[in-house]
């Protein structure tokens, strides 16, 4: 394999980024850009209510500012979980052309008082890719709209990490195509729900990150419950913990915890 003569252009710390580069294009395709995904869970210690009022207002105000202040290449989206899921309170989604937006909101969150407080029970790292399989039913579904994620637009977000069995990557493609088509005809039986896929495999412990974002919780227990009913239900190992996530702001959210 050639290599270019130019070098790639370095951050100040003086390693190459891969920011911005193009990744997996087909030959004679247009470049296509991944996205790095991170969906990060947090829990309040209780033993900050017991702080004065004063401390929670000041604290309050630094948190919210840290996770509104603007940082280029990232979207980064809020989520609560109160009520709705004992081990995390809210979730940050976050997503960037490369992991460094995503360390740099995270290490600002670090620095901040609130930070003292917080426990992370759960983090998925994922990445967008092109789609394996066709669908058929859907012209406006391509493989190239899987690579760029265009998130917020509805009131729910159902989370969860997915594991497949060995033996769903050793069938010929066009078997798994064609139980793929039938899992996608399920899905595409309920147009108020929208399938963000995103890839793990050798970032993180998982293979996929799935993210159903809908207005309507009941149309996605339905979609899962059809889904199971399909043959590639029986190909899978893990798709636990299923977190239930409402968008709010950060300052409604912090609402809800104190």
């Amino acid at each position: 394999m050639s290599e270019s003569s130019s070098a790639a252009p370095a951050t100040p710390q003086g390693r190459p980024t891969t920011a911005g580069q193009p990744h997996g294009a087909p030959a004679g395709g247009p470049q296509i850009q991944r996205q790095f995904v991170s969906f990060s869970f947090w829990k309040l210690d209780p033993a900050f209510r017991r702080l004065s009022a004063q401390e929670k207002e000041e604290i309050r105000r630094e948190y919210v500012e840290a996770v509104n202040q603007r940082r280029e290449g990232l979207i980064c989206l809020t989520y609560s979980t109160v009520g709705l899921r004992s081990e995390a309170d809210f979730m940050l989604w976050l997503i960037g052309k490369s992991t460094d937006p995503i360390q740099e909101i995270v290490a600002a969150l670090n620095k901040t008082r609130l930070a003292g407080y917080l426990t992370q029970p759960f983090a998925f790292l994922s990445q967008t890719k092109r789609s394996s399989y066709i669908d058929k039913l859907d012209p406006f579904h391509t493989p190239e709209s899987r690579t760029n994620i265009i998130p917020g637009k509805r009131k729910y977000l159902f989370v969860y990490p997915f594991v497949k069995t060995r033996d769903w990557y050793l069938l010929p493609l066009e078997e798994r195509q064609a139980i793929m088509d039938v899992h996608i005809k399920a899905g595409n039986e309920f147009p108020s729900i929208k399938l963000n896929t995103t890839y793990s495999f050798g970032l993180d412990d998982q293979d996929f990150v799935v993210a159903f974002e809908t207005e309507s919780p009941s149309d996605f227990l339905d979609l899962v419950m059809k889904l199971r009913e399909t043959q590639s239900s029986k190909y899978t190992v893990r798709d636990t913990p299923i977190v239930t996530c409402v968008q709010m702001g950060m300052e409604q959210v912090l609402g809800q915890l104190f």
